[in-house]
């Protein structure tokens, strides 16, 4: 199983970054795919998790109404749209998979990583 995180970048607060997942060795639709983020000094944080066949989502409660996340069977990717981006949203972003048609507690048991993408915003 391979992940591979892109779309990081700087920004100035209240803009937008769009953030992609390509995912493969996995049966896609029906696993879980997570955005989790990392800022220096600070636990990594579960950010939004979606199971493309069933359309279960999570957010977590810091990003909910700002950042979208949504994924294409087609292209087997799985992207994080951020908007009214925040200085505190500064992290690295990593996205992760497990199988398995569920979300819930998602935090607890992504089992394959991928590398993270740099995301800052400026104030």
């Amino acid at each position: 199983v391979q992940l591979q995180a892109s779309g990081g970048g700087l920004v100035q607060a209240g803009g937008s970054l769009r953030l992609s997942c390509a995912v493969s060795g996995l049966t896609f639709g029906n696993s879980a795919i997570a955005w989790f983020r990392q800022a220096p000094g600070k636990e990594r944080e579960g950010v939004a998790c979606i199971v493309s066949d069933n359309d279960d989502t999570v957010y977590s409660d810091s990003v909910k109404g700002r950042f979208t996340i949504a994924s294409d069977n087609a292209k087997n990717t799985v992207s994080l749209q951020m908007n009214s981006l925040k200085p505190e949203d500064t992290a690295d972003y990593y996205c992760a998979a497990e199988y398995g048609p569920s979300c819930s507690d998602y935090g607890d048991r992504m089992y394959y990583w991928g590398k993270g993408t740099q995301v800052t915003v400026s104030s």
